[in-house]
């Protein structure tokens, strides 16, 4: 009877453990397994967080309110997003203070499609606790004309258009290994332009996290990974703008299998969050 007991229990023990399902998996940049814990230790002691994530993963978002409000507890933050522009940063303010309601910010500020569901509480967080929150990301009619055009066409914006975006000349280095793959990922369809768009974005929000620094406080942004992956990107031009300035870098990717990482993840940033492929998509 004892042993029909023990072999029930264990029976049981292991197909609570089979069941057992984990969404996600925090490694650092030599794949080893780590913790969130770890993640906001480290992040505590830094100046700047880069959160890259998937736009579309549940997953992300989640955790980067919940990084947000956990450096919140222990530091003065200023949070920053890619997902808002910097000609936006008069609207976003008045929201922030209550000048202006959700449905006023909706009309007068280009917000992305799932702006509601998964940047719309982290500005919540930020009003709720009186924090900061820039606009750091390049307007989009700027980005698309040094796309066509090369960096020459923004020196056509008048002074205050020029306000909104990284001071001219842009750094440039083609060679940098993210850029050299988008041409490779665009094959036939690839001008020089086209890393060049994506250099003005990361300089322009590089740039503006840069000049929002307050001592003591803690820098979080959220972006895409792309735009920080392999410490290139953002973090590339704040190392230009400020060469002593600390950075923690979290990349997001995808995996079947959250156990190990895969060798191709391998130092895309300090942290890497692993999530199950299969969880569910905002959109």
């Amino acid at each position: 009877m004892k042993n029909s007991i023990l072999l029930l229990s264990c029976f049981f023990a292991l197909l609570s453990f089979s069941q057992n399902k984990e969404a996600y998996q925090f490694f650092d940049k030599d794949g080893n397994k780590t913790s969130y814990k770890k993640l906001l230790k480290a992040s505590l002691k830094t100046q700047v967080v880069l959160f890259g994530e998937y736009h579309n993963n549940a997953i992300s978002h989640w955790l980067e309110l919940e990084l947000t409000k956990d450096i919140s507890d222990k530091s003065p933050i200023v949070l920053g997003a890619e997902m808002l522009e910097s000609d936006n940063q008069r609207q976003l303010n008045q929201y922030l203070k209550g000048e202006i309601n959700q449905k006023k910010l909706d009309s007068t500020a280009r917000l992305w499609p799932n702006y509601k569901t998964d940047y719309k509480p982290l500005v919540d967080f930020a009003k709720e606790k009186n924090v900061s929150f820039i606009a750091t990301n390049i307007p989009r009619r700027y980005a698309s004309m040094v796309s066509k055009k090369g960096f020459e066409a923004l020196e056509t914006l008048s002074e205050e258009e020029k306000s909104w975006i990284a001071p001219q000349p842009i750094l440039y280095d083609a060679t940098l290994p993210g850029y050299v793959e988008m041409m490779k990922m665009m094959g036939g369809h690839a001008t020089p332009n086209m890393p060049k768009a994506q250099a003005i974005k990361d300089a322009t929000m590089a740039y503006f996290i840069n000049s929002n620094l307050k001592k003591d406080a803690i820098f979080i942004h959220y972006n895409g990974s792309y735009h920080s992956d392999n410490f290139e990107g953002i973090n590339w031009y704040l190392k230009n703008y400020n060469s002593n300035i600390q950075i923690i870098t979290i990349s997001t990717v995808e995996q079947k299998d959250i156990s190990k990482l895969e060798k191709e993840n391998y130092n895309k940033a300090d942290y890497i969050l692993v999530i199950d492929d299969d969880v569910t998509k905002t959109y």
